[in-house]
């Protein structure tokens, strides 16, 4: 997901998204606990993600 891609969407949109992304790491986060998580580069792109969506809905402000 690239930022220029979120600058587009409404608030509302983004928030959405960032509930989602938020539960995608959350998930991530317990199968890597649990030793399930085989790509542990997808916990860090989805932390990542969530960085991105927090930035754009502080700008849209």
């Amino acid at each position: 997901m690239k930022y220029t891609d979120l600058q587009n969407k409404s608030v509302e949109e983004l928030n959405a998204l960032l509930k989602e992304k938020r539960l995608e790491v959350f998930t991530l986060k317990v199968k890597l606990k649990t030793m399930q998580l085989t790509n542990t580069a997808e916990l860090r792109a989805a932390k990542k993600d969530v960085a991105r969506i927090k930035t754009a809905i502080n700008a849209a402000k």
